[in-house]
């Protein structure tokens, strides 16, 4: 008489007190990673906070949340503006991760005060962008990403040098154009039209409805850039540059089944 009801059972009030014990660990657990990346582009979220798109070697295009970026205030102060290169300490998220730490590894300040360097910067961007899948590591586009900005950072553009990036990063993504033989048939010699559905530069027997006539010596131009570091690009020629450009630009385009956006700049 005048016992709790509850102590008649002190078997249940265990078990139930263990397995609440069993997942006490699991609460409050901050599911933290570190990362680098170089940032892409970012666009606001909610009332303070800035979703940051970036490019990380591990894990491919990362989408993460910078909160209160968009207060005068804010502890990321320009860290995460687009051409930064960063390190990164993340909070595990459900769809977005979150930014709780940032540091700069490489500003790029340089190629920031130049508007020819901008469009190219831009345009590396924009298609790392593109090309880039979440959740794949992606370590041969990020080193290239970084070697055109270095490039950029360290003087003024190379005119091929967007060429050369765009056409790096055609093979990267395996759609890189034959510049060497018939994309067709396989021959070396009469390579004198390009076809962006064929992949590439075609002899006269296999030309087709849609391939156009290249300026002669344009295919081994192309070639040349192709094959060169960024940093040491062949000596230019202004003729050929011009249409190297126009021809890679819609190339890549094509097999993106986008416009570059950063090029528009150029369109007359």
């Amino acid at each position: 008489m005048g016992r709790l009801a509850g102590a008649r059972h002190p078997d249940c009030l265990t078990v139930a007190f263990a397995a609440a014990k069993q997942f006490r660990p699991t609460l409050g657990v901050v599911a933290l990673f570190s990362d680098q990346g170089i940032v892409l582009r970012s666009y606001p979220f909610g009332e303070a906070d800035r979703v940051v798109v970036l490019l990380s070697p591990n894990r491919g295009k990362l989408r993460t949340v910078a909160k209160g970026v968009r207060k005068t205030k804010s502890r990321f102060g320009g860290r995460l503006e687009p051409f930064t290169h960063v390190d990164l300490v993340l909070y595990e998220g459900r769809n977005l991760d979150t930014i709780t730490q940032v540091s700069i590894i490489e500003a790029f300040a340089h190629l920031r005060t130049d508007l020819d360097r901008v469009v190219a910067a831009g345009t590396m961007l924009e298609v790392a962008d593109l090309v880039a899948q979440e959740n794949e590591p992606t370590h041969r586009l990020f080193l290239l990403l970084q070697r055109g900005l270095r490039v950029l950072d360290d003087g003024q553009p190379h005119p091929d040098l967007v060429t050369a990036y765009l056409l790096k990063a055609a093979e990267i993504i395996g759609v890189a154009p034959a510049l060497e033989h018939c994309a067709s048939c396989g021959r070396t010699d009469e390579l004198g039209r390009f076809s962006f559905a064929a992949g590439g530069v075609v002899c006269e027997r296999c030309r087709s409805a849609g391939s156009y006539a290249l300026r002669a010596g344009l295919t081994d131009y192309l070639a040349a850039v192709s094959a060169s570091d960024l940093s040491q690009l062949p000596a230019p020629d202004e003729a050929m540059s011009r249409e190297a450009i126009g021809v890679t630009r819609r190339f890549v385009e094509y097999h993106l089944e986008r416009r570059l956006a950063s090029l528009a700049v150029f369109d007359g």
